[in-house]
């Protein structure tokens, strides 16, 4: 990877439960507007969706939002967003997000976060691309999911050669900086950067 222009953030159409996952979009989204960084995101204008683009914005980043039709009144569309594009369906819109973005970064989110997460490691591990995957263990959100993969790689269904490459963060203050660093090297292999198991 050589540069690093727009990240792509997946994320919750609800803020959650819990302020610390609205703070953390929110300190996500300023980093990213004062580094210079455009945002490319699912196009919604609430829950951590609308914050990360607020917040992109009002640090002076630029704002794709890329949203399917039938999710226009149900994830409430950011009209206010530098670029709108209004797909078909899922598949364009993922494919869509994936061409215009340089790395990936989860925060905490639902079932569509998780699937978009996985595809992108999947499409990683297939070598289908090198681009960073960073997952925002924010409050230790992705613990679980974590640990998951540690359980398919003990159990031998993650092989040697076939690792799936991914960052972890645990603050929304070590994204940016640890993606600018992915520039010049490789995602960690099985989250070393993750805390133990038996810390969780």
């Amino acid at each position: 990877m050589t540069q690093l222009s727009s990240i792509c953030v997946y994320c919750g159409s609800s803020a959650g439960d819990d302020p610390i996952y609205a703070e953390s979009a929110q300190q996500l989204g300023t980093a990213m507007g004062n580094a210079g960084l455009g945002l490319v995101y699912g196009g919604g204008a609430i829950g951590l969706m609308g914050i990360t683009a607020r917040s992109v914005m009002a640090a002076g980043g630029h704002v794709t939002g890329i949203i399917p039709q039938f999710l226009k009144e149900r994830e409430v569309m950011l009209e206010t967003a530098h670029d709108l594009v209004v797909t078909e369906d899922m598949h364009e819109r993922k494919r869509i997000m994936f061409e215009r973005s340089d790395a990936f970064v989860a925060l905490p989110g639902g079932i569509g976060t998780l699937e978009e997460l996985v595809e992108m490691m999947t499409w990683a591990q297939l070598g289908q691309h090198k681009k960073p995957v960073l997952i925002a263990n924010i409050n230790g959100f992705w613990d679980p999911l974590i640990v998951l993969l540690r359980h398919m790689a003990d159990a031998g269904f993650i092989r040697n050669g076939f690792e799936v490459n991914y960052i972890v963060a645990n603050t929304a203050e070590e994204i940016v900086p640890k993606l600018l660093a992915a520039r010049h090297a490789p995602a960690q292999r099985m989250a070393a950067e993750a805390i133990p198991i038996s810390d969780l």
